[in-house]
């Protein structure tokens, strides 16, 4: 008896022939349809950068366009900035402004672009843009910055050096710091260091961990000294402490979430670290309604009280005020006022960032409680703020028409955002850098044909 083995088709058969077929078919229909995007992304941000410079975002209390493309489009923060940044870089980018609106270029591309492009290298970029992959028009654009940075420094040795600090908090819970500081700077930062490790390394017994858990060591230590000798001048101290919430039933449900001790601004920490804690720390009991609501917990002043700021703090988290989602550097603010003979007590105060507590006391913003308790949040016309937040009604056969006018009648198909870069080509990186520095006589187009090896 033979048993019937199918053997796997070969690339002659129908089968095979049909499927590469239907493939490339589903390849064109993605890359036309991506050139529709493109083009609707170029028509975004520059409706984006319209709105910015009419400062549309002003009249609804927000501080900036990025907060309000956060808030009313769901956009991330720092996408947001970004697109914003773009937007406003197209307007002196005229060529690549147009071949955005063709659907040619990505985003992208327009994006890295953007970041370093003016009058003088526009050609080359795009060209670069034309040719290349998304990568290559990166790669080329962080080495050009790489390069251009160098030589500054090198012609001007006063320049101001870089500097950053940026932090966040781990999945785990951990704190990572990665810093950029001169190099003066950064040495000042490595004596005091060594300082704090030489003293923490002769004291701890357990001389054995290695050197990098040492140094976090010592930083905790610097930390600590400068906290407890160096104030910030006329600040309330009560603002730079580390605040830990423990809920009173935390023992009973050490496994729940609701009940987990947390660090204010942080993440969640064991019981087991937060009676660590406590062993050198001052205690605030706060006392909550059956809503979990925290009740007045201090004296009635016209200085907030430390206990009722932390009160406010954990009922509030952050800035109140519609749309906004800042949760440090925030303000008590009184909802009655002091002197029209409003109370410090928690039901009449209410967390404002810095911005939106000067449009309330002096930008014709309002806020008040209503009947039910709500605070609500008035513009100078004396429009509830929510109300804007109502999604548009829009006129389908108006939309319908735009787009047909707007992109369906342009000449994209599949080939519109074609990059033409071919298999086996190669970048020659640093001819490539050293092209953008030649005189502006140099055709650009000449020059690419060297640099495709």
């Amino acid at each position: 008896m033979e048993t019937a083995i199918d053997s796997p088709a070969t690339p002659s058969s129908p089968v095979t022939d049909l499927q590469r077929t239907r493939c490339e078919r589903l390849g064109d229909e993605i890359s036309e349809l991506c050139a529709y995007l493109y083009a609707a992304e170029h028509r975004l941000l520059t409706l984006i950068r319209e709105f910015d410079e009419q400062k549309g975002w002003e009249y609804l209390g927000f501080p900036n366009c990025a907060s309000w493309l956060n808030f009313k489009c769901g956009i991330d923060m720092n996408t947001a900035r970004e697109r914003v940044r773009v937007a406003h870089a197209l307007a002196r980018l005229p060529k690549v402004d147009e071949r955005f609106a063709e659907g040619a270029i990505s985003y992208s591309k327009v994006r890295a672009i953007s970041r370093v492009a003016d009058a003088s290298n526009e050609d080359y970029f795009l060209m670069n843009a034309r040719h290349g992959t998304a990568y290559h028009v990166e790669k080329l654009v962080r080495k050009f910055r790489q390069a251009r940075k160098l030589q500054d420094t090198e012609e001007n040795t006063d320049a101001r050096p870089e500097r950053r600090l940026s932090y966040h908090y781990d999945s785990d819970g951990e704190l990572i710091i990665k810093g950029r500081f001169p190099a003066e700077q950064g040495a000042l930062i490595i004596k005091a260091l060594e300082m704090a490790l030489e003293k923490n390394f002769g004291e701890r017994k357990d001389r054995d961990e290695s050197i990098s858990a040492r140094r976090a060591h010592a930083l905790v230590e610097v930390a600590e000294t400068y906290m407890n000798s160096a104030p910030v001048p006329n600040a309330t101290a009560d603002r730079y402490q580390v605040v830990v919430h423990v809920r009173a039933d935390a023992a009973k449900d050490r496994g729940s979430p609701v009940n987990a001790p947390h660090i204010e601004d942080g993440p969640d920490v064991s019981a087991e670290t937060s009676r660590r804690i406590a062993c050198d720390c001052s205690l605030l009991r706060v006392d909550e309604d059956k809503g979990g609501e925290p009740l007045s917990v201090g004296r009635k002043t016209r200085s907030i009280p430390p206990a009722i700021r932390r009160a406010l703090m954990l009922r509030d988290g952050g800035c109140r005020f519609p749309g906004c989602n800042h949760d440090r550097f925030v303000d008590g603010h009184h909802i009655v006022h002091w002197a029209n003979g409003g109370e410090t007590s928690l039901e009449n105060l209410v967390l404002l960032c810095r911005h939106h507590h000067h449009l309330v006391h002096e930008g014709g913003f309002s806020c008040a409680k209503s009947a039910g308790g709500e605070i609500v949040f008035r513009d100078p016309r004396n429009v509830v703020l929510e109300s804007f937040v109502e999604p548009l009604t829009l006129d389908q056969g108006a939309l319908d028409a735009w787009l047909d006018r707007e992109f369906f009648d342009k000449r994209i198909d599949a080939d519109t955002c074609k990059s033409h870069w071919h298999a086996g080509d190669r970048m020659d990186w640093d001819l490539a850098i050293s092209n953008l520095f030649l005189p502006p006589d140099v055709s650009a187009e000449t020059s690419n044909d060297r640099i495709l090896q």
